[in-house]
């Protein structure tokens, strides 16, 4: 079947319908709908040219009046329609009667229940317009008795939504050009809002049968109406942040759900800076920890997206604090540049470095730059004009001299792995006196599954509190590649604790494959381990899982330190 909106505007080209070629205008009565009237959105009244009330037949199912006594019937028309039964002996009285009064005071007589009723005795009819060459579908909502074709309370709201039927109140919906007039029925919304029965049968209920909302989209408003209407949920990605905003407006949190489930259903790496501002600035917790989670699995596609410049300071603040960015540092630096750049078109400033650094604000100091290396920091941040002299220079001396100065930005290492952090101890006693002299302590290792190592804990000076230059690495033991290094230092007390130095990234460990970790120290004598063990067993407390090291010599100058004794007495994993 044809679509309604079609058949309408086919059939409501002209009104009343053209008639076929040399009939007279008195055998062409038809049924208007141009007006709209109080029972629905079209209002059925007899055309400029209605037979008599003497001559009124029955009404065809196209809509048209066919004279009673034509003697020639209209092209088109289907041939049983004359056998059809005609209305009621008492309603076509009344019709008659009221006809002819309409007539005697000069009125123009309107249609009756009686004929509103025949031509709602069929849904979807075909039939022939005067001088059409080929048959046509017309299809009328009825308007009176419509009840009565809709067999659920489901069904008789679906057909009140967005229908001048019974309507009380109407909505001037956007702004601009753009706005709508939307008809509503109180109690519907009442039903199903409290903000709108406060708005309707509140202490300062509105009295006006025309309300505004210039702050909401008419498709979100409409989408709104249909759930509140008839449950049903109408969003798509074009309509859906409008319409979470209109649902959360308007106090409707099973439409809200709705929304939050799409947007959860469609979250992507490149869409997921928007969506967490959005989800910010609607307060969803969850959607932003969604967003967050799938920013820290695919940070440089997300960086990367064209909506990252769009987001606000404080979302980019929120991101910058993360530890669990899986990005390197200098990446972050680039992305940031270029939200600097695209915020000072935004308020309107030249893009020199000095108002970059402005709109950074405090998102500047979440950069860590000692991550970096020297090299990617020499190339980009220190020669950006972003950062001080001073704070060059004294990042520079914290990548070149020992000890390391203190520097303003954090240092801590991201890691880019969630879950619990896991260690091992292979000592099983602490004892004094470990001399360093320049070479580095060795320790030969692998694991029964995947790992990733993020830093050793060490032992520290036997002679009070103390600093620490220290250069960390694993190596791949059959090809010698060195996996991942740190040159840092730390600071310890004095006691027989291990004190912990992390690599800037982490680094892979595949199972059942050999790795030496090793550690080259400057400074003075420190606790060592004895009593070592040669396999060392983690269970996890929440699954059960079991991660197991073993521990073997490694070949070479490894300054003593063994699976017996020695250094590096911890290691500190994920899984």
């Amino acid at each position: 079947m044809r679509c309604c909106a079609c058949l309408f505007q086919q059939s409501l080209q002209c009104s009343p319908f053209k008639m076929a070629a040399g009939e007279s205008n008195s055998r062409s009565p038809c049924l208007n709908l141009s007006n709209p009237g109080p029972l629905g959105n079209a209002q059925a009244s007899n055309g400029a040219h209605s037979a008599p009330a003497s001559n009124a037949g029955s009404v065809g199912a196209g809509g048209l009046n066919r004279a009673a006594g034509s003697t020639n019937p209209q092209p088109g028309l289907d041939s049983d329609s004359a056998a059809r039964p005609a209305l009621n002996s008492q309603h076509q009285a009344r019709h008659a009667s009221a006809q002819s009064a309409a007539a005697a005071s000069g009125e123009a007589p309107t249609a009756t229940a009686s004929n509103l009723t025949a031509a709602a005795s069929s849904a979807d009819t075909t039939a022939s317009l005067p001088g059409s060459p080929a048959s046509v579908l017309v299809y009328r909502e009825p308007v009176y008795n419509w009840q009565a074709t809709k067999s659920t309370v489901k069904e008789r709201f679906a057909f009140l939504f967005n229908n001048e039927v019974l309507s009380d109140v109407h909505f001037l919906v956007g702004k601009g050009m753009g706005v709508q007039r939307i008809p509503a029925h109180r109690f519907a919304l009442a039903v199903g809002s409290a903000v709108f029965d406060a708005m309707f049968n509140g202490g300062m209920a509105t009295t006006s049968t025309e309300i505004e909302l210039p702050d909401v989209e008419p498709a979100a408003f409409l989408a709104l109406l249909k759930f509140l209407y008839s449950d049903e949920v109408q969003i798509g990605p074009e309509t859906v942040m409008t319409t979470l905003y209109t649902a959360k407006k308007y106090a409707v949190p099973a439409l809200e759900a709705h929304c939050v489930e799409f947007l959860k259903k469609n979250l992507r790496a490149d869409n997921a800076f928007m969506l967490l501002t959005q989800a910010r600035l609607f307060d969803e917790p969850q959607l932003a920890s969604l967003c967050l989670e799938n920013i820290d699995k695919n940070t440089a596609d997300a960086l990367a997206a064209e909506g990252f410049t769009d987001i606000d300071l404080d979302t980019l603040v929120a991101v910058l604090e993360r530890d669990t960015l899986g990005v390197r540092e200098v990446r972050l630096f680039g992305a940031a540049v270029r939200w600097a750049e695209a915020e000072t078109q935004r308020q309107q400033l030249q893009p020199t470095p000095e108002n970059k650094r402005r709109v950074l604000g405090k998102a500047l100091g979440l950069i860590r730059f000692p991550l970096m290396t020297i090299e990617e920091f020499a190339a980009g941040p220190a020669q950006s004009g972003i950062l001080t002299d001073r704070e060059v220079v004294s990042l520079f001396l914290h990548f070149t001299v020992n000890p390391k100065p203190h520097v303003e930005f954090i240092d801590r290492p991201r890691c880019c792995l969630r879950g619990k952090e896991c260690s091992i101890t292979r000592f099983g006693q602490v004892e004094s006196r470990w001399g360093y002299s320049g070479t580095s302590d060795r320790i030969r290792f692998s694991v029964n599954r995947r790992i990733f190592v993020v830093g050793f804990g060490l032992y520290g000076s036997i002679h009070g509190p103390t600093d620490y230059q220290v250069n960390i690495q694993i190596i791949h033991t059959d090809s010698n590649t060195v996996l991942g290094q740190n040159d840092t230092g730390f600071s310890c007390d004095g006691t027989a604790n291990t004190f912990r130095v992390m690599f800037k990234e982490p680094v892979e460990i595949l199972p059942s494959v050999n790795y030496i970790a090793c550690a080259t120290l400057k400074g003075p004598d420190s606790h060592y381990g004895t009593k070592g063990m040669r396999k060392v067993t983690h269970e996890a407390p929440a699954t059960g899982t079991k991660t197991c090291f073993t521990f073997c010599y490694a070949a070479g100058n490894n300054n003593g330190t063994s699976v017996e004794d020695g250094q590096i007495p911890e290691v500190i994993f994920y899984t």
